[in-house]
């Protein structure tokens, strides 16, 4: 996964774990593509305290997520959801046979045991 979209997620997941202005300059950085010197001159800092900023934020996020998983479960989730729609899909206008049945159902049951 894009590092970008991985961040913009963890940061929309633990983005209320972090203070304020650190979530400010990485929802600046991550989800409104500010640049550095953009965002230091918002801010009235230098680049570097904006780098030195996203880094600390970002090394945040990543611990929240190595330990809670939250992203990881969520995205596995997704997965197991677009299964389901395939597999129903594919049966559209056809009886659903035992197998796609039960392949659903044991999906629909990873969903609600996690």
């Amino acid at each position: 996964m894009e590092e970008k979209i991985k961040m913009s997620i963890l940061c929309g997941i633990y983005g209320n774990l972090l203070t304020e202005k650190q979530y400010q300059i990485l929802d600046d950085y991550y989800n409104n593509d500010l640049s550095l010197s953009e965002i230091a001159e918002n801010n009235e800092v230098t680049r570097q305290a904006v780098k030195d900023m996203i880094n600390k934020g970002k090394n945040k996020l990543l611990e929240y997520e190595e330990k809670l998983l939250f992203m990881n479960k969520m995205l596995d989730q997704e997965k197991i959801v677009h299964e389901i729609i395939d597999e129903l899909k594919a049966s559209e206008n056809k009886e659903l046979s035992t197998s796609k049945f039960e392949k659903i159902s044991k999906n629909l049951k990873k969903l609600i045991e996690d």
